[in-house]
């Protein structure tokens, strides 16, 4: 049964914060289950965000609520156990709206990192804004 892998112990690391101002903008908004905070970029031909987890687990679905205007238009998830180099698992095509939206991973291998890269952003400068990001799946034995 898949669950939520994120928790306390994973750590985020993202490719930039709009004006730097973490305390508006910061990675943390878009795990606390607020709909009217949000993480957000600033502006950059491509995006990204790293998830370090606490054990190896197995991606199953990814789970992300844009603002529309602000959303990827093609996405990429990569993975790695620690000190491994990171592959490709998925590629995704999110909606640029702002609806909950859910993207099943197939057969993905165990991994400890996980990396989505957030591509062609429906916003001219490339930011991108995300309100609340999920990733689900089991932890791998």
């Amino acid at each position: 049964m898949a669950a939520s892998l994120i928790c306390r112990e994973t750590q985020c690391r993202v490719s930039s914060v709009l004006n730097r101002d973490v305390k508006q903008y910061g990675k943390k908004y878009m795990f606390d289950s607020n709909e009217e905070t949000c993480w957000n970029s600033d502006q950059g031909e491509s995006q990204w965000l790293i998830l370090e987890f606490p054990q190896p687990i197995r991606v199953s679905e990814l789970k992300f609520q844009f603002q529309g205007g602000f959303s990827a238009k093609t996405c990429r998830l990569e993975g790695c156990l620690k000190g491994g180099d990171f592959t490709v698992i998925s590629h995704f095509y999110p909606e640029d709206n702002n609806s909950l939206q859910c993207f099943p991973i197939q057969d993905a291998a165990a991994v400890d990192r996980v990396k989505i890269l957030l591509e062609n952003s429906a916003d001219f400068f490339g930011r991108i804004i995300i309100y609340s990001l999920d990733i689900l799946g089991e932890k791998a034995t």
